[in-house]
């Protein structure tokens, strides 16, 4: 059988993208000041199957096209849980962290060489308060809950790219680091917590992974988050531990928690989020959204 979780050519999909599609990075224009900040994103980002994926494949760089090419991007993953606050390496070309298993042997000889990331660092450290300093990891590279999605977002790997761990996931602490990280946006940084809007793979089925059968838990959770960001509600997302569809939905939490990055580093968290990519893959929900 072959499937997304099963492909006769792996990364067939990504192959294609990147000889048909791809090349049309040079219609992006380069953010200015004149644009205003760059959006903050909440990326429900996938594993290596997203490249056996040309739909969300074409859902990923369609969004990129939309917004002008950032200077740089800070992204935090659910991958990288780590206190206190770390950076990964700044060096250029730092290898990848290939933090999955069981998948196709190409996986894990992508590449994603971006620029160094020197000034990028000092920009969040300047940020971040001095009883919080930042660690910068010698070594570290980018975990697949950032180099998979950036690679579909900005192919050309043209653009300095840092990850800030996780420190912690307790709302009203990811707010304020969001909140911390806002005025990167000014200065043309692109910010994005990277996660899955329901992440239950603990309850996964074959039926789920072969047929993209979406359970109850993953709908509700999915509805009741959608209507919360429709509203602006923080306090609600913030008590998400009771919402439908838990323990579910986030049997452990930390692919939902960045999202309070991505609503601390708003302009004004309560504002309705943009709602960008919103159907399911694996029967999860695929939530994708930006704010302003």
């Amino acid at each position: 059988m072959s499937s997304i979780m099963a492909p006769e050519v792996p990364g067939a999909a990504l192959d294609a993208f990147l000889r048909d599609v791809a090349p049309r990075t040079a219609e992006r224009r380069p953010w200015t000041p004149a644009d205003g900040p760059m959006p903050a994103l909440y990326i429900s980002h996938g594993a290596p199957p997203l490249f056996d994926d040309p739909h969300w494949i074409d859902q990923l760089f369609t969004w990129a096209q939309r917004l002008p090419v950032p200077r740089s991007i800070l992204i935090v993953s659910a991958h990288w849980e780590s206190a206190p606050i770390s950076l990964s390496a700044t060096g250029a070309a730092t290898p990848l962290v290939y933090d999955f298993g069981g998948f196709a042997a190409r996986y894990y000889n992508e590449r994603y060489e971006t620029p160094d990331a020197s000034a990028l660092a000092r920009q969040v450290a300047a940020v971040l308060p001095d009883t919080e300093p930042v660690h910068i990891h010698p070594r570290r590279g980018l975990d697949h809950g950032a180099w998979v999605p950036l690679k579909v977002l900005y192919p050309d790997a043209d653009i300095p790219v840092l990850q800030l761990s996780l420190p912690t996931n307790a709302p009203d602490k990811l707010l304020d680091l969001g909140r911390r990280l806002r005025q990167l946006r000014s200065e043309g940084v692109l910010v994005i917590g990277s996660g899955f809007m329901t992440h239950g793979l603990q309850f996964a089925t074959r039926e789920m992974f072969f047929f993209n059968q979406v359970p109850g838990w993953s709908t509700d959770f999915d509805a009741w988050a959608a209507d919360a960001l429709a509203r602006g509600d923080v306090d609600a997302l913030a008590n998400f531990r009771r919402a439908p569809g838990m323990p579910y939905a986030h049997p452990t939490v930390e692919h939902f928690t960045p999202l309070f990055v991505t609503l601390g580093a708003a302009t004004d968290p309560e504002a309705p989020a943009l709602t960008v990519i919103d159907d399911f893959q694996f029967g999860f929900a695929k939530r994708s959204l930006q704010v302003a």
